[in-house]
């Protein structure tokens, strides 16, 4: 009886030790977006979920939730339980929302599992707009005696108005010449640019892809080293002006902190291999996003790098609280 005993006792330590990962997933998804339907973060979630259901076998549900500059969705993202079963697409304004002052949320509080995207900033006027290259649009800028001009696209202190506010004091223009209106993404801002309530719109080419390609509306300029495959035609900002200012937004997928190891690198090599897949690189290569995939670990690493560069150029534009 006692030998019985003892090895039932094993028996229910042994299934007490056996990890998460045995029944993960056993239910459907959340995969949070901190930005609006319809702009570059919300079709590169989707894409995403599609492909995490296809490894995971159960749905993934992708909850848009907006507001706050991006405070809102990335707290939900922080907050969850760290079971797996919330996750999140993470965006650039991990790394500058605290410098804002608006939240102390960073890159620490979550559980690094892949970069899945990186994208340079454009700079988009509508197709009527009187500049015809970045270096008209900047001098009339500079030129002004206020405020003048408007710009929108994201949260304010977020991925694009640091992309615009920097390109102003690579210049040595005044940053708050341009009057940044906050807005919940690049789709809401493009549908203002073409309103005429506002003058630019500095989002990646892909988020206004659409547009451009039916000709309502123009990129003067791409902020990065090299033209974009999508579109060849639009100069590099270095090309037109000699700055060396160059801008890009990332995504990648996190979860809360303290997630478990077994579902951590479940959901890291389901990532991975969304990533080598022909859909997701079709996908990507179609709308002109830029892929780029860093696991885990690496992932981290580049957050923690990418917080402290940000931190040093808000500073130098007088962003930073």
């Amino acid at each position: 009886m006692k030998l019985t005993k003892s090895i039932l006792a094993a028996i229910l330590l042994s299934s007490a030790a056996v990890p998460a990962l045995a029944d993960y997933p056993d239910r459907p998804i959340t995969l949070y977006v901190a930005w609006g339907a319809g702009g570059g973060t919300d079709a590169v979630a989707r894409v995403i979920g599609v492909g995490l259901e296809k490894e995971l076998g159960q749905p993934v549900n992708v909850v848009n939730r907006t507001g706050g500059s991006g405070v809102v969705g990335h707290s939900a993202m922080a907050d969850a339980e760290p079971d797996g079963y919330t996750i999140g697409l993470a965006t650039t304004e991990v790394n500058l929302m605290h410098w804002l002052g608006l939240t102390e949320l960073n890159y620490q509080v979550y559980t690094p599992l892949a970069l899945m995207n990186t994208d340079p900033a454009g700079v988009q006027v509508s197709a009527d707009s009187e500049f015809k290259t970045v270096g008209e649009l900047l001098q009339a800028i500079k030129d002004s005696p206020a405020a003048t001009f408007s710009a929108t696209g994201s949260g304010q202190g977020s991925s694009w108005h640091v992309a615009i506010a920097g390109m102003l004091n690579a210049e040595g223009i005044d940053a708050s010449k341009v009057t940044w209106v906050p807005s919940d993404g690049a789709a809401s801002g493009l549908q203002e640019l073409l309103a005429g309530g506002t003058d630019i719109v500095p989002s990646s080419l892909v988020e206004a892809r659409a547009l451009i390609e039916a000709g309502r509306v123009k990129s003067l300029a791409y902020m990065s080293d090299e033209r974009s495959k999508l579109f060849e035609d639009v100069p590099t900002l270095k090309e037109e002006t000699g700055s060396d200012w160059e801008f890009g937004a990332w995504r990648g997928i996190v979860a809360p902190k303290g997630l478990p190891d077994d579902i951590r690198d479940r959901l890291i090599s389901a990532l991975d291999a969304i990533y080598k897949s022909e859909d997701y690189h079709k996908f990507m290569g179609a709308q002109g996003f830029g892929a780029r995939f860093l696991p885990g670990e690496e992932f981290g690493n580049f957050m923690a790098t990418n917080d402290v560069n940000f931190g040093e150029t808000m500073k130098a534009i007088g962003l930073a609280k």
